[in-house]
């Protein structure tokens, strides 16, 4: 079968032949219809990641969609996603609406996972929340803005590199938008009229680094105005730094929580409500056109040039 592969760590994987996979009893074989290209592929690829490939060369790609030999069209984790043929577990898969093309299909999984699963098992979101997503201008950032509207959020902010947000902000359902590009101080007040209307209660930050830090400034009052409402900030990206200075007693002074969402924080409870029933739910409001993702699509053939192509707000598709 053709599949990319990678001959070893760190290096570009190819589009080449490799061997067709055999199931052992617990696995059937899916025929791949499209697999999203992740930073998370790309991070294990590096020899870098807590995940090691069993043996190289191998397969990249770590979930796919596709159809098994009866025809069910499922989503299914594996080992091997780029190729024309991966093994699943016969048992661990979801099926996917009718109406749901391969590529939106593809995409969803690693942004529900980044949005959805943050908001309903780390934020806790109620209908009445107000929700400020930090870093809400890419893939994952925009399904949380949608989703947190779907679980009915009263107000939603966005901060970060938001100008290429002004044409969807009524579509996506966006409140205000406050740019960190401006001046500390214009940020910082621009926050704080927002705050002074709709106290915020749930922070979503995808970018973490001085933008973080600002807006961990203002809620724990450290200028001196202390917050009277309780704000959940749920840690889910570093795109603007791995580090921030955080004061202990303004910390314990203030009413902050602060919760991460990633692979090592979430429980096998946590899991188990992804895939039985976040993941399915938001894969039929897709389907429905109630909820939309923005897709880009490229051949497997071409995966060597696919690999670093920067990111353009779209979810890569690789289609097989």
């Amino acid at each position: 079968m053709k599949a990319a592969v990678l001959d070893n760590y760190g290096d570009t994987p190819k589009y080449k032949q490799f061997p067709t996979p055999q199931p052992s009893p617990s696995e059937t074989v899916m025929e791949v219809k499209a697999a999203a290209l992740k930073n998370f592929d790309k991070f294990v690829a590096s020899g870098k990641a807590y995940v090691r490939y069993s043996s190289l060369p191998a397969v990249v790609g770590s979930d796919a969609v596709g159809v098994l030999a009866d025809g069910t069209r499922v989503y299914a984790q594996t080992k091997g996603a780029f190729a024309e043929k991966a093994l699943i577990d016969k048992n661990k898969f979801i099926i996917l609406p009718d109406e749901l093309d391969w590529y939106s299909a593809a995409a969803l999984p690693n942004a529900v996972m980044g949005a959805g699963l943050a908001l309903k098992r780390r934020a806790l979101i109620k209908p009445e929340d107000v929700v400020l997503i930090n870093g809400g201008t890419g893939v994952t950032g925009k399904m949380a803005i949608q989703l947190a509207k779907y679980y009915g959020a009263e107000k939603i902010f966005v901060s970060g590199f938001v100008e290429k947000l002004e044409a969807e902000k009524q579509e996506l359902g966006i409140d205000a938008l406050i740019s960190t590009r401006e001046p500390d101080e214009v940020f910082l007040e621009k926050l704080g009229q927002l705050n002074a209307a709709s106290p915020i209660t749930i922070v979503l930050d995808y970018l973490w680094g001085h933008p973080a830090e600002l807006i961990l400034r203002f809620l724990m009052g450290s200028d001196g105005k202390f917050l009277e409402q309780f704000t959940r900030f749920i840690q889910i990206g570093s795109m603007a730094g791995d580090e921030i200075k955080l004061s202990a007693n303004t910390l314990r002074s203030s009413k902050v929580s602060i919760v991460g969402a990633g692979v090592g924080s979430h429980s096998a409870e946590d899991y188990g409500y992804f895939n039985q029933e976040l993941l399915p739910e938001v894969f039929q409001l897709v389907a429905e056109g109630k909820i939309k993702i923005n897709t880009e699509t490229g051949d497997l053939k071409d995966i060597a040039s696919l690999w670093n192509k920067p990111a353009n707000g779209k979810r890569l598709v690789v289609k097989i």
